[in-house]
């Protein structure tokens, strides 16, 4: 019988550049411009911040790519031009300036695309429904991957599951926050932030909560749903391998880089 197949799992953290990583995650008087290559030697993805802020530019992407090794991913957050405004739908012009800023000098190390909703934002199923169409599904004969982090309650709702499934745009699940939790699975992958890092542990985690996040990781690349979580709000559909991006984010952020590898350990 054929091996069952099973979607691939990257770790990573938010950003690379952090002063309390120097000495720490970083090794004492390691360059700075080293910091990026020496990340991604040790963590097999990294979520982008920048790209919320600012237009980057072909350069820099490239750059990026050259300094990681194949397999290594980045995850990019969407630009807040485009999803800091009451109205989804009118981003156009604005998702057009974030893709024509060269991110697919990336190339295979381009990984999902997040955009991350303001806390206020609530659910419309026509805004999101024409936002979502509005994304580009290739682009410079990549792939494009997006994900959708919606930060308020009335999200919670069947038509956000089903609109999100009709674009292939994976909801986020943030854990471990005080955002709320979504679990449904809309797309060929998973994208999951955990925010609950704590000083007081060595690794941000103890080991039975990264027990946990390394089984539901390896549930959802074998096909399976995420366990222990919020239930989702609509049907789970068939099981679907799925390739995982698992980011340790915010919460005790000195301690992130040590949960990001303890849980590829664990894998």
């Amino acid at each position: 019988m054929p091996a069952k197949a099973i979607g691939r799992i990257h770790v990573g953290i938010g950003g690379w550049t952090f002063p309390p990583w120097r000495g720490d995650f970083y090794p004492k008087g390691l360059p700075h411009k080293a910091e990026l290559a020496y990340a991604a030697q040790h963590l097999s993805g990294i979520e982008v911040n920048g790209t919320y802020y600012r237009l980057q530019t072909p350069d820099t992407f490239a750059k990026w790519h050259d300094e990681t090794p194949d397999g290594f991913v980045f995850a990019l957050k969407g630009s807040r031009f485009v999803t800091n405004r009451r109205v989804l739908a009118e981003a156009g012009p604005s998702l057009e300036k974030f893709f024509a800023s060269g991110l697919t000098a990336l190339k295979a190390k381009l990984g999902p695309i997040n955009w991350q909703l303001a806390a206020t934002k609530q659910f419309d199923a026509g805004d999101i429904d024409t936002f979502l169409g509005l994304l580009p599904k290739s682009m410079g004969g990549l792939t494009l991957r997006h994900a959708i982090e919606a930060r308020h309650e009335s999200f919670r709702h069947p038509d956000f599951v089903a609109i999100a499934r009709k674009h292939g745009v994976a909801i986020v699940t943030a854990a471990d926050s005080e955002y709320p939790q979504f679990t449904d699975l809309t797309a060929p992958f998973a994208y999951l932030r955990i925010m609950g890092t704590a000083d007081d542990h060595p690794d941000g985690y103890d080991a039975a909560a990264l027990d946990a996040w390394v089984a539901r990781a390896q549930a959802l690349a074998a096909g399976q749903g995420l366990s222990g979580l919020t239930a989702p709000v609509a049907d789970p559909g068939p099981p679907t391998p799925r390739d995982v991006f698992l980011f340790v984010i915010s919460g005790a952020k000195e301690r992130n880089p040590a949960a990001a590898r303890a849980l590829i350990s664990r894998l």
